[in-house]
């Protein structure tokens, strides 16, 4: 008969979460799993190409075998296994990126400033740091390109899954509001021919999207057209749908109050806004986008909503929600129309 399990180990696992998160840090950090593509190697082998210390570098890959991140053998070897590959950096669903910013020294130490926003409602970034999230990050080019990378690689799923979910072939004409690089538009041109679409970002976002192939490729190209701006001033005029994803939750409720006015002004008679976010689930059960949540008042001082909050903040916009529509990764599309 299995034993319940004490609610002092369950704890324990929960404090010491962060040892884990460092200890997948630092096997993307030395490209493990790159490594061992070719087949298994025994630490000794594994440090020499990496650059490591071999007994070190063996407790290390000791304790994430007991994770089930990478398999140790009776030889004394480490193979790759289902969750060692994503952090291969050419795996279709790696998430070395991610792991490389999420678990990086400035977002460490913002996190490690949680009491500091819990007890001010202020964010805990710009406590550490000196500076919002975003004008740092131009200041540290390096960390906004792995940001970049970051936001690329947990984007392959969840793009394909938002261009599933809606029926965007309806339309004639969509802008990507915020789109960076234009991952999300480019998915979904290229899973709907008939379909145009607009890119609006910063003029530098912009200028950097022509460079990263995802809007240049041939097979969405002669669709997709780039606009710059600011969309707390304005956004392109006449769309069928306007899409923000991961905006929305970036900003406080007057400056989303502005964007989605601009975009209801600017959409067609008949135009809607799709928020593809967090949408946090009521309750006691587990939901990503509350640990998002909590990202986001360390890293913004901003916030995932609810769906009633989503409701409130349309009707401050003159929008109305007309529907949540979950999909196939952990975000949900928020459709709004003209209120």
């Amino acid at each position: 008969m299995r034993l319940p399990r004490r609610a002092n180990d369950a704890m324990l696992e929960r404090i010491a979460a962060y040892w884990q998160s460092q200890l997948v840090f630092v096997a993307a950090k030395l490209g493990i799993a790159d490594v061992l593509v070719e087949g298994p190697l025994t630490a000794d082998e594994i440090a020499t190409r990496v650059g490591a210390h071999a007994p070190y570098l063996n407790r290390v890959l000791r304790a994430l075998a007991s994770l089930g991140i990478f398999a140790a053998d009776p030889h004394g070897r480490f193979h790759l296994n289902r969750l060692a590959q994503t952090l291969r950096s050419d795996h279709p669903e790696s998430l070395r990126d991610f792991a490389l910013m999420l678990v990086d020294d400035y977002n460490w130490s913002a996190w490690g400033a949680l009491e500091h926003a819990v007890r001010t409602g202020s964010s805990a970034f710009e406590h550490v740091h000196g500076a919002p999230a975003f004008p740092w990050m131009q200041e540290h080019p390096e960390k906004e390109k792995m940001f970049s990378a970051s936001m690329a690689s947990i984007s392959v799923m969840e793009n394909a899954a938002v261009a599933r979910a809606y029926a965007f072939g309806k339309m004639q004409k969509i802008v990507d509001v915020g789109g960076a690089h234009g991952h999300l538009l480019a998915t979904i041109l290229r899973s709907y021919v008939r379909l145009r679409g607009v890119l609006f970002d910063q003029p530098q976002v912009i200028q950097e999207a022509a460079r990263s192939g995802f809007i240049t490729s041939p097979d969405v190209s002669a669709r997709c057209e780039t606009a710059s701006g600011d969309f707390f001033d304005s956004v392109p005029v006449g769309a069928d749908a306007y899409v923000m994803k991961y905006i929305v939750h970036d900003w406080d409720d007057a400056k989303c109050i502005r964007i989605l006015d601009n975009c209801r002004r600017a959409m067609a008679s008949d135009g809607r806004v799709l928020v593809v976010d967090h949408v946090v689930a009521p309750g006691n059960r587990f939901d990503w986008g509350k640990l998002v949540d909590i990202n986001m008042m360390v890293m913004l001082g901003s916030k995932e909503r609810t769906k009633d909050e989503f409701r409130q903040l349309f009707s401050l916009a003159g929008l109305r929600l007309k529907r949540v529509i979950r999909t196939a990764s952990a975000l949900s599309i928020v459709e709004a129309v003209a209120g």
